[in-house]
C-alpha cells in the first residue's frame, strides 16, 4: 500500500481495543482469546472498479452516479462513512458483501464479528477474531496482510503519535534529529520565553547551523537580554508602534520586547517546532515528553499582538513584512481578525494582502480558522493564498471521579492525584466549618474557600473540603489555586469542587492540582453529590446544629491519560466554512478552513511570566485548546514538506496537506463535527468540507502526494482583478494595474485542491491541472456527486509523466433548484497507491 495508508492504519490500530473485552464476553460459546485485526485486501480500493460495477449494473457512464431519479448522489457520496456498521449487517454494498463471502469461505461456520467494512481508501475490513482465524485469513490469496489491533502507547504529548509522525513522517526524514531542518518558520504572536527548554540549541550533537537564507536579528532589552537567542530561536523582534500611538500599551504587562508575557506565543511556537523530548512536569506531576511538529526546525519571533489589548494589524503587518525580509519559509498566524473586513471582498484586508507578498516570496502561511464556531460561515480567515487550519480533537482525554458512599461515581476534571485507594473520606462542605457563622452573612462567596483564615481547621484536617464554583471563577475574581492554598494550610485531604447552578454549559480544561481533588463541570452532577451530603449530616434535635457529617467519598485522580475516545472530531468552537466574500456575507467560491488538525487540549511550552491561563500561571507547560494551536501543527508538518521538496510553491505544499487528508476517524467512521456549545457531544453530525475542508491532516501521505495541484501568484491577481471593481484597490494594496492581466478568473477557477461553488445556474464547467511530482503513473477518476448535482469528469482514466502535466474538466449541472449546500467528491486513485482526494461543494443550485 502507498503511503497514503500509512497514518491511516497507524490510526487505526488504536481503535477497537475497548470493544474486544466486551465482544469476548458476549460469545459464550468460546474459550478461546478473541482481538481484533484489520485485514487489507491485494484488489484496489472501491473507486478503482466502482465504473465497472456500475457499468454492469445500470449502463451509465463513468462516475458515482447512478440511475437518473432526483435522489442520485446520495447513496455514494464520498462524505458519508464507507464502512458498514456492525449494526447494519444487511447493507447493500457490493464491497460489504465481497467481504463477508471471503470471512464466510475462509472461517466455514466458525463464530467472528466484522465491525467495519473499509470501502474507499482501504479495501478491508477490521474483525474480531482468533488468532487461529486470523492466521487462516493471512493464508488467503486475496488477503494482503492482518494487522492486530493494539491499544499500548507511551504517554507523551501524543499529537506526534497520534500523527504517526515517529514511524512516519519523522522516519521518512532521518528520525526526529533532522525533521524539519534548515526550515524557519516565523510566528506572527505574543513572542517567545528564550529561556524555556523547548528553545535550546543544545541538546543534540548534531551541527545545527543558521540557515544561510535567514537575515533576521534578535532585539535586546531588559527582559530579552544578548544571548537570548541561539541556533534554535534564530530572530525575535516586537512590533507595538500602533498600539503605543493609542496610548494603550502597558510596559509592564505587556513587555515593549520579543519576551512573551501572555504565554499563547511560547505555546504555539513549541508545538510546531519545540525541541523533542521535553519533560512536561506540571504541578509536581510528570506528565511525559513534549516535541514540535518538526524538531529540527529553526524559529523566528515577531511579537504584535500583547496581553493586555491584542494587536493591531498595522503592527501585525509590520511583522509580516519584517519576516518576508528576513527570510522565513513558513509564516504561522495563530491570530484572526475581531470583524469581517470593510469594502469590497474581505480578501482586500491588510494583513491578507501583506500575506499575498509573503506568497509572492516563496513563503508558506498558516491561519487559525477562529474560534467562531459552530455557526456557518463564522470563517475568520478568507484567502485563497492562506491555509485555513480548524480545529478537531485527538484521542487523548484525561478523565477524573468521585466515588460517593452510597456507590454512586461522578465523572469530573482535573489533572489531580487520587485519595488512597483503599480508603474513604469525610466530606464537609465550607460552609459548614466556618469559624464563626457571621462569615455567610458578609461574605457569599466564601464557599469558594479563598481565605483559609474563614474555617476550621480542626474540623477539616484530614478531610475532603467541597467548594463551590461559581462565576467568579469564570472571571477571574476567584482562582482553583487561591482554593487549594486554603485546602492546604488547612490540611485538608483534598478538595471537591462543585459548580454552582448559575454557570450554565461553561467549558471546563483540565486543570492542574497539586492535591487530590476534582471540579465537577456539571450542575447536574453537582445536585446528585450535594443531595447526597445533606442526606447524609446528622443535626440535633433541638438546636439544629451538625453533630455528625456522615458522607464519605474518595477521589479516583486524572494523572492518567486515557485513549480510548473516538478522535478526530471537529470542535464546536472551530469556525466553519462557507467562506464570506464580502460583509453582506455573500459567499465566496473558495473552500474554508482548508484543513482541520489537532487543536483541542493541547501540552506545549508555556512562558514563566504567562498570563493567559490562570490554572498554569507559573508553569512551564501549559494544556491549551482553540485553532491557535491547530495552525502551527500545520506550520511544523509544512516544514518537513518544505524539507524534502525544497523548491515546492507555497499552493504546493497546500495541495500535498489537502489531497491526502483523511476522512475517517480512527475507528474507521466519518469524521464527525460538534454542532453546540452546550453538550457538544450529544449534538454532532458528520462532517462536510465547511466544517473540515479537506479534512483531518495526513502528516505521512502529505510527504508523498504524487499529484500536486500548483498556482501562482500571477493566479491570484487575475482571480483579484475578477472581482468586480476591484481594479483601484488592487492598485493601491500591490502598486499593480489590472490592465496587465488581460484575462482574469473567478474563484471557482482558481487551481485549488478543492472545487466551491455558491451559486450553481443551471451548469458550469471549471477545469483542475494536476502535475506528477512522482514516478510514471496511471490514474482512474472516480467521482461522487453533491445532492441535486450531475457531475461529469474528463477524462476517466490517464497516463502521467513525471513532471507532466493533465488537465481535468469537471462539468456541473443543477438537476433541481435547492438552496441548502451539498457535498461530493473527486478521487484519483494511482496504480502506483497515489490517493488524492478533491471535495466538491455546491451552495445554491438553480436548474
Amino acid at each position: 500500500m502507498g503511503n497514503f495508508y500509512c497514518l491511516y492504519l497507524v490510526l487505526l490500530l488504536f481503535c477497537f481495543g475497548f470493544f474486544v473485552n466486551t465482544l469476548s464476553q458476549a460469545d459464550s460459546g468460546s474459550d478461546a482469546i478473541t482481538a481484533v485485526y484489520i485485514v487489507s485486501l491485494k484488489q484496489a480500493p472501491a473507486a478503482h472498479y466502482f465504473e465497472e460495477q456500475l457499468r454492469r449494473h445500470n449502463h451509465h457512464g463513468h462516475g458515482f452516479h447512478h440511475n437518473s431519479s432526483s435522489s442520485s448522489g446520495r447513496l455514494n457520496r464520498l462524505h458519508k462513512p464507507r464502512n458498514n456498521s456492525r449494526y447494519h449487517p444487511s447493507s447493500g454494498s457490493y464491497i460489504s458483501r465481497v467481504h463477508d463471502s471471503l470471512l464466510r469461505r475462509a472461517l466455514r461456520g466458525e463464530k467472528y464479528l466484522k465491525l467495519y467494512s473499509y470501502h474507499y481508501l482501504i479495501n478491508g475490513f477490521a474483525v474480531l477474531v482468533t488468532p487461529e482465524q486470523a492466521n487462516k485469513l493471512s493464508k488467503r490469496r486475496e488477503v494482503a496482510n492482518v494487522v492486530l489491533d493494539f491499544s499500548v502507547r507511551t504517554a507523551t504529548t501524543h499529537t506526534p503519535q497520534f500523527l504517526g509522525l515517529p514511524k512516519g513522517a519523522w522516519s521518512q526524514q532521518g528520525g526526529y534529529e533532522t525533521a524539519g531542518e534548515g526550515i524557519v518558520i516565523g510566528f506572527i504572536d505574543t513572542g517567545i520565553d528564550p529561556t524555556h527548554p523547548s528553545f535550546a540549541d543544545d541538546i543534540s550533537e548534531h551541527s545545527y547551523p543558521v540557515p544561510a537564507h535567514f537575515s533576521g536579528v534578535c532585539e535586546v532589552t531588559r527582559e530579552f537580554p544578548s544571548g537570548s537567542c541561539n541556533r534554535k530561536l534564530v530572530g525575535a523582534r516586537h512590533f507595538a508602534a500602533s498600539a503605543i500611538t493609542r496610548g494603550i500599551f502597558n510596559s509592564s504587562q505587556d513587555y515593549a520586547s520579543p519576551f512573551d508575557g501572555d504565554g499563547h506565543g511560547t505555546h504555539t511556537a513549541s508545538v510546531a517546532a519545540g525541541n523533542h523530548g521535553i519533560p512536561v512536569v506540571v504541578a509536581g506531576h510528570h506528565f511525559g515528553n513534549a516535541s514540535g511538529m518538526a524538531p529540527r526546525s529553526h524559529i523566528a519571533v515577531y511579537k504584535a499582538l500583547y496581553k493586555s489589548f491584542g494587536g493591531f494589524a498595522a503592527d501585525v503587518v509590520a511583522g509580516i513584512d519584517q519576516a518576508a525580509q528576513d527570510g522565513v519559509d513558513i509564516i504561522s498566524l495563530s491570530i484572526t481578525p475581531n470583524r469581517r473586513p470593510p469594502g469590497i471582498a474581505t480578501f482586500f484586508n491588510p494583513i491578507d494582502m501583506a500575506l499575498l507578498s509573503a506568497v509572492k516570496a516563496g513563503m508558506f502561511v498558516v491561519q487559525a480558522a477562529g474560534n467562531t464556531g459552530p455557526s456557518p460561515k463564522s470563517m475568520s480567515s478568507f484567502s485563497p493564498w492562506i491555509f485555513t487550519v480548524g480545529a478537531a480533537s485527538h484521542d487523548r482525554a484525561y478523565a477524573n471521579s468521585i466515588i460517593l458512599g452510597n456507590n454512586v461515581t461522578i465523572p469530573g476534571v482535573g489533572l489531580a492525584p487520587g485519595t488512597d485507594t483503599d480508603q474513604m473520606y469525610t466530606l464537609i462542605s465550607a460552609v459548614h466549618a466556618l469559624c464563626n457563622e457571621t462569615i455567610l452573612a458578609n461574605d457569599m462567596y466564601v464557599g469558594e474557600c479563598q481565605d483559609s483564615s474563614n474555617f476550621n481547621e480542626e474540623l477539616i484536617q484530614g478531610n475532603l473540603l467541597i467548594c463551590s464554583y461559581s462565576i467568579q471563577f469564570v472571571l477571574g475574581l476567584s482562582t482553583i489555586k487561591q482554593a487549594l492554598e486554603t485546602a492546604k494550610n488547612l490540611s485538608a485531604a483534598g478538595v471537591v469542587f462543585y459548580m454552582d447552578p448559575y454557570v450554565i454549559g461553561f467549558q471546563l480544561n483540565p486543570t492542574p492540582l497539586e492535591i487530590p481533588g476534582i471540579i465537577i463541570p456539571s450542575p447536574d452532577d453537582s445536585k446528585i453529590l450535594l443531595q447526597y451530603y445533606n442526606s447524609s449530616l446528622e443535626r440535633d434535635g433541638l438546636s439544629r446544629k451538625i453533630v455528625r457529617f456522615g458522607a464519605v467519598a474518595s477521589i479516583s485522580g486524572g494523572l492518567k491519560a486515557n485513549y480510548s475516545i473516538t478522535a478526530p472530531k471537529v470542535m464546536y468552537y472551530s469556525a466553519r466554512g462557507p467562506d464570506p466574500e464580502d460583509s453582506s456575507l455573500d459567499d465566496a467560491d473558495i473552500m474554508k478552513p482548508n484543513l482541520v488538525a489537532p487543536g483541542n487540549l493541547i501540552w506545549a511550552a508555556w512562558s514563566s511570566l504567562g498570563t493567559d491561563s490562570v490554572e498554569f500561571q507559573g508553569e512551564s507547560f501549559a494544556m491549551m485548546s482553540g485553532t491557535s494551536m491547530a495552525a502551527p501543527h500545520i506550520a511544523g508538518l509544512a516544514a518537513l514538506i518544505k524539507q524534502k521538496f525544497p523548491h515546492f510553491s507555497p499552493a504546493a505544499i497546500a495541495s500535498a496537506l489537502s489531497t491526502t487528508a483523511s476522512l475517517y476517524d480512527k475507528s474507521g467512521g466519518p469524521i464527525m463535527a460538534q454542532r453546540a456549545y452546550a453538550n457538544p457531544d450529544v449534538n454532532q453530525s458528520p462532517a462536510t468540507p465547511f466544517d473540515m475542508g479537506s479534512g483531518f491532516v495526513n502528516a505521512t501521505a502529505a510527504l508523498d502526494p504524487g499529484l500536486i495541484l500548483d498556482s501562482t501568484y500571477e493566479d491570484y491577481m487575475s482571480f483579484l482583478c475578477g472581482i468586480n471593481g476591484s481594479g483601484p484597490v488592487v492598485l493601491n494594496y500591490t502598486g499593480q494595474n489590472c490592465w496587465v492581466y488581460n484575462s482574469t478568473i473567478g474563484s471557482a477557477d482558481l487551481n485549488l485542491p478543492s472545487i466551491t461553488i455558491s451559486r450553481l445556474q443551471q451548469s458550469k464547467t471549471v477545469e483542475r491541472t494536476v502535475t506528477n511530482i512522482a514516478g510514471n503513473e496511471t490514474y482512474k477518476v472516480g467521482w461522487s456527486a453533491p445532492y441535486g448535482v450531475s457531475v461529469k469528469v474528463t477524462p476517466t482514466r490517464f497516463f502521467i509523466g513525471t513532471g507532466e502535466k493533465q488537465i481535468l474538466t469537471i462539468m456541473f449541472n443543477a438537476t433541481m433548484n435547492n438552496s441548502v449546500a451539498s457535498f461530493g467528491r473527486i478521487g484519483l486513485f494511482g496504480d502506483q497507491g497515489h490517493k488524492l482526494n478533491i471535495p466538491l461543494s455546491v451552495i445554491l443550485k438553480f436548474s
